[in-house]
């Protein structure tokens, strides 16, 4: 028996990997986020699984119940996250449970929401010239923060920023970055990228909370900045470069 914890992707159901739906499959026993991972998601177990369960309604005790009793059973468990489970997936505290009831386990990455959301904008979080550093990070709440991560630590960088579940505090989070980016800085809000309602607004961090406000954006949204975002103004990278050799080519000599 043994639990596979496998990333969803952020919403579409055709951005699980193949692995991971392979291995939904065969899972007799199904865990998924209700609250973030559409149902669409398990619709090819929905008739054969034995059992289906939303986490969102439960708590740590009682999914780790849930578990435990599978492994007395011999049943393999797909604990589905959404997007990547290495990402505020919350597997560590669970790890730490199966490990100590001597469960064996998997992890199977995913499209995270920061890949979604890139890919909804069709930009680029690392051009050349520009920003060559993602930041992923989310706004201080209930969970402590180190000083060292705490935002305005981070905005010291000017590297781009992935900023999860802090949409409900955007106008603090410009507060904070603009002393660092600028107000002039580009920003956007992603609303559940990749979902059938995907949504997004684009801004500077001087207009994005009225944007963000008039959109009504709440939970699952992603805010990026950067100058990424909005520039023509980047290098062509080396890596097809002509007169740049590597392992693979050969520097083109002039005619």
């Amino acid at each position: 028996m043994k639990v596979y914890f496998i990333g969803a992707g952020p919403g579409d159901p055709d951005l699980m990997t193949i692995k991971g739906m392979k291995t939904l499959l065969k899972c007799p026993v199904v865990l998924y986020a209700g609250s973030l991972i559409p149902r669409e998601v398990i619709a090819s177990v929905e008739d054969s699984a034995e059992a289906i369960h939303n986490t969102a309604e439960m708590n740590l005790d009682e999914t780790t119940a849930v578990i435990e009793k599978a492994f007395l059973e011999g049943k393999d468990v797909a604990r589905l996250q959404c997007g990547d489970p290495s990402l505020y997936g919350a597997i560590g505290e669970q790890i730490r449970r199966i490990e100590n009831l001597g469960i064996d386990y998997d992890v199977i990455p995913g499209v995270s929401a920061v890949a979604a959301s890139a890919a909804l904008l069709r930009k680029e979080l690392t051009l050349s010239g520009v920003s060559q550093t993602v930041i992923m990070t989310r706004y201080e709440g209930k969970t402590p923060f180190p000083e060292r991560e705490r935002l305005p630590a981070l905005a010291q960088s000017g590297a781009t920023l992935a900023i999860h579940l802090g949409v409900t505090k955007i106008h603090k989070i410009v507060e904070e970055l603009i002393p660092h980016y600028g107000a002039d800085c580009p920003v956007a809000v992603c609303y559940r990228s990749s979902w059938p309602d995907q949504d997004y607004v684009t801004g500077t961090l001087s207009d994005i909370v009225q944007k963000v406000r008039e959109k009504k954006f709440t939970l699952t949204s992603l805010i990026l900045v950067g100058q990424v975002l909005d520039t023509e103004d980047f290098n062509d990278s080396y890596l097809y470069d002509k007169n740049q050799p590597n392992l693979f080519r050969k520097k083109q000599r002039s005619p």
